[in-house]
């Protein structure tokens, strides 16, 4: 009873729990946080579709890395969108930035995957003392 009495008080209103959106927050918070969580999800897609599209031209050793980092995405969406607490989205989402591939490279499957790439790129060892740089592909790698 004191914890929702302290909600109301330090939110400005009375705590509400919506069974429609399964979120906890004031009645304004919760309407205004539904807005962002919409355009939250939205830019998991937008993410989603441009990592399927680039994946469609890659080779499979980097199609298969893609798929994975989907994996990751989408398992990083059903994080974000499975908090209940409206004020979640009001502070961390209200802004969209970067938010999507920030989750994505904190991810330790997807620093395994990069740093698996960082081998795969790897300039074959030379058994001579070569001064040569590294060939023009291997410093063009763009990083997904």
């Amino acid at each position: 009873m004191e914890d929702a009495i302290a909600a109301w008080e330090d939110e400005g209103g009375s705590s509400a729990r919506t069974g429609e959106h399964r979120m906890i927050g004031t009645v304004n918070q919760i309407a205004w946080a539904v807005q962002i969580k919409a355009k939250v999800d939205a830019e998991f897609d937008r993410v989603r579709k441009v990592l399927e599209s680039v994946a469609t031209k890659q080779s499979p050793n980097d199609r298969t890395d893609l798929q994975a980092i989907i994996r990751i995405l989408e398992a990083k969406r059903a994080e974000v969108m499975g908090n209940e607490q409206a004020g979640y989205f009001i502070q961390d989402w209200q802004e969209l930035r970067d938010q999507v591939r920030q989750l994505i490279i904190g991810d330790p499957r997807y620093k395994a995957i990069k740093a698996n790439q960082t081998v795969r790129f790897m300039p074959p060892q030379s058994t001579t003392d070569s001064k040569d740089p590294p060939s023009r592909e291997i410093c063009d790698v763009k990083q997904q």
